[in-house]
């Protein structure tokens, strides 16, 4: 048994509590529980912008216990971030989310609770801190260092799938403004994703449920949206 294992039984043998079969069957089960969540996916979430609602709604997933019966998340990002947002979550909504920095998808812990980031150091605590022990307020807004930031975090991931070392990644918000102004001149994640991956033919598609949405068209005017419903255009996306 495991060291956990004998250290919770002696624990329960001191104050009188030992009912071995039921103390068995409980270490069963956690033990089963715990190799189910080991052989779950590994999904990589990029932070986005680090100067935006990236990292509160991140810290926000980690603190829904759902999360965990769908995947083991670990984030691309960086840990003065996550920091930040899990203060103010704290502060303002009584959430307690634990940040714990790595460099490399092995070094994952995956405990409920506690984000497992990949901290890639474009951002640090100076950029957020305002010298009174606490965080400066939101509201910085477009800057060409969020921009690349959440740039670099997008493509970390998609490098990560791309060498296997997680099984899918998820997206989070960032500003089209911001990584255009870092000189990365992109319309959205879709592009990103098919310039990283030498993809020449995609779309964008949305899906709930059972239904599916696959856009003609994205990030443009109405009246260029409209202009570019055509018939080979609309052939390649279906």
């Amino acid at each position: 048994k495991s060291v956990g294992a004998e250290d919770r039984k002696g624990k329960l043998r001191r104050k009188g509590q030992v009912n071995y079969a039921d103390w068995e069957k409980a270490e069963k089960t956690r033990s089963t529980e715990v190799t189910a969540y080991m052989n779950k996916p590994i999904v990589g979430i990029s932070m986005g912008d680090p100067f935006g609602n990236g990292p509160e709604i991140t810290v926000k997933v980690f603190a829904n216990e759902e999360i965990y019966g769908m995947c083991r998340p670990i984030v691309v990002g960086d840990a003065a971030a996550l920091s930040y947002a899990a203060k103010v979550a704290e502060a303002v909504s009584g959430i307690h989310v634990g940040v714990h920095p790595i460099k490399t998808v092995s070094e994952a812990q995956f405990k409920r609770g506690v984000i497992d980031v990949i901290s890639m150091g474009i951002v640090s605590e100076k950029d957020f801190e305002n010298g009174k022990g606490f965080c400066k307020p939101f509201g910085i807004g477009a800057t060409a260092l969020g921009g690349e930031a959440a740039y670099r975090y997008v493509t970390q991931v998609i490098d990560l799938a791309m060498n296997k070392e997680i099984a899918a990644t998820v997206t989070n918000a960032l500003s089209k403004e911001a990584i255009n102004m870092a000189g990365h001149h992109y319309s959205g994640h879709t592009e990103i994703y098919a310039e990283r991956t030498h993809t020449k033919h995609y779309c964008m598609m949305l899906a709930h449920e059972n239904l599916r949405v696959a856009h003609v068209s994205t990030h443009v005017s109405l009246r260029e949206a409209c202009d570019r419903v055509k018939k080979d255009r609309v052939l390649e996306v279906i």
